[in-house]
């Protein structure tokens, strides 16, 4: 058995390092996926956070492969460029923008748009993928240009963008609603949604999948925490004691 822990170590050891290290600004791609209201996804955004325009980020540059990432909460403008799939080419008379905050993941595939890696890129050349939550009451219906009557539907699919990394304060719409800022309160560490992070590990994710130690409390501060640090502590240690038992075993 101690062979197969090994194993799992040594594949960690080398996800770990395939995350990707993009730049503030360049190109990617753009999906949409149906995102209930209210719901919580993978960061643990509060539920409010879907009033306002949010997305998914590709698994290799969210930083983790479930739970949260250090892409968890950071905002983005995204500006529209032309369908990745069109014939003819489709170049919109009107540059269209939006700012994001990412509350999601976007699973790595194996050919899908978001399975750029580092070493990688998706079927488009590029390394990320927002997966943008549409349709929603924040963002209009119309924001996706089209041209019907030449080919015969709405909606392309997935968009060539730019992107560039912005502060969510004050260029996130959800920015003034304290509600739609942080994470979920009962949940505890095991989410984490900065309200505008910088980058500084005071309020910037770690990754979950490199187990890189506890996050920051971005829990928003009007809700108790129903689970105390001094009960998450115990709950280590004796997690830890049962480990350690269990060694002369496997």
């Amino acid at each position: 058995m101690w062979f197969i822990w090994l194993g799992l170590i040594i594949h960690s050891l080398n996800v770990a390092a395939q995350w990707i290290d993009y730049p503030s600004d360049g190109l990617a791609t753009l999906t949409h996926y149906t995102l209930p209201k209210d719901y919580i996804a993978s960061c643990g955004c509060t539920p409010s956070s879907t009033h306002y325009p949010t997305a998914a980020l590709s698994q290799m540059a969210y930083g983790s492969s479930n739970s949260y990432g250090p892409a968890c909460g950071r905002c983005f403008k995204l500006t529209l460029i032309n369908p990745v799939i069109a014939t003819p080419p489709f170049h919109p008379s009107q540059v269209k923008s939006i700012v994001v905050k990412v509350t999601d993941l976007c699973p790595l595939s194996q050919d899908g748009w978001c399975s750029g890696q580092a070493n990688k890129p998706n079927a488009a050349g590029v390394y990320l993928n927002f997966d943008l939550a549409y349709p929603s009451n924040a963002i209009p219906n119309d924001f996706f240009p089209s041209d019907e009557k030449t080919y015969g539907y709405t909606d392309f699919g997935v968009w060539n963008i730019s992107y560039e990394s912005v502060s969510c304060l004050p260029n996130w719409s959800g920015a003034r609603n304290a509600a739609a800022l942080g994470s979920v309160a009962d949940l505890g560490t095991g989410v984490c949604c900065p309200a505008d992070p910088t980058g500084n590990v005071n309020d910037t994710c770690p990754s979950f999948s490199d187990q890189s130690g506890l996050p920051p409390d971005t829990a928003t501060s009007n809700t108790p925490l129903s689970f105390s640090t001094d009960h998450r502590l115990l709950l280590s240690f004796v997690v830890s004691c049962i480990i350690i038992l269990l060694i002369p075993y496997i």
